[in-house]
């Protein structure tokens, strides 16, 4: 049976408040991405690596915003409904397959983005390569960063299995599909997070033991060393987190 376009279980007042949500951290996203992405531009020096891939996370989350907002702009129905019915597949250009590829191939690019931040940030914090040499293999990070999502996206087109949201008012992969949702979303995003986990916990277990060393020599200035680590673990962790 067909769905109707805003969906069969929920009431006007959460149909209401759901597009409220999601246009308000729609918005903060855009803007508070727009800020770093502003000030990259203004002095880019100041974003090298391991850092850099900061930037890019920002501007897919940027994109991402925007393909949630494209509601306002479009409309709910044009976007995720054809008709009085919930859309099951998009085939050639329009509204919602352009939603889709907003939201799904510059969502996929910021997990793999997070992945590259956790690598770099290990290749810093754990191998102890320098700015310089981190940023030498850049062209890899962003194949792998643009390549492999552009590939997914393509292949979630050619099997028509973009679908319509009737809360959120978008086009994603999934919606309607429980198989399609674990093989075009679910499964990259636990492989990218037990990459970025990985890179990560070796770099915290680095930084443990470099917090060791720091304390067992002693000598001038060691405490202060230490807090400034300590300090630099909790930043990093408290970022990976959010």
């Amino acid at each position: 049976c067909a769905l109707p376009c805003r969906g069969a279980f929920f009431t006007k007042e959460e149909k209401d408040f759901a597009a409220v949500w999601v246009a308000l951290w729609g918005g903060l996203c855009a803007a508070s991405t727009l800020m770093t992405l502003t000030t990259f531009l203004i002095d880019s020096q100041r974003f090298k690596y391991p850092e850099r891939p900061i930037v890019y996370l920002s501007a897919c989350y940027f994109m991402v915003a925007l393909g949630y907002m494209a509601r306002l702009a479009i409309g709910h129905s044009e976007v995720a409904c054809d008709g009085n019915l919930l859309k099951t597949s998009a085939n050639g250009p329009s509204a919602c397959t352009l939603v889709f590829i907003l939201v799904y191939f510059f969502g996929m690019a910021s997990s793999i983005w997070w992945v590259v931040l956790s690598f770099a940030w290990f290749l810093a914090a754990g191998l102890k390569w320098g700015n310089e040499a981190i940023a030498g293999h850049a062209q890899y990070y962003h194949l792998a960063a643009w390549l492999v999502p552009a590939a997914k996206t393509v292949a979630v087109l050619l099997a028509g299995a973009v679908d319509g949201d009737p809360v959120a008012g978008i086009c994603y992969v999934g919606n309607t599909s429980s198989e399609n949702l674990k093989k075009y979303v679910l499964a990259p995003l636990v492989v990218y997070f037990a990459l970025g986990a990985t890179f990560l916990l070796a770099g915290f277990v680095s930084l443990f033991r470099i917090r060791s060393v720091i304390k067992r020599q002693g000598g001038i200035g060691a405490g202060s060393k230490a807090d400034k680590l300590e300090k630099l673990m909790i930043r990093i962790g408290v970022f990976s987190v959010l």
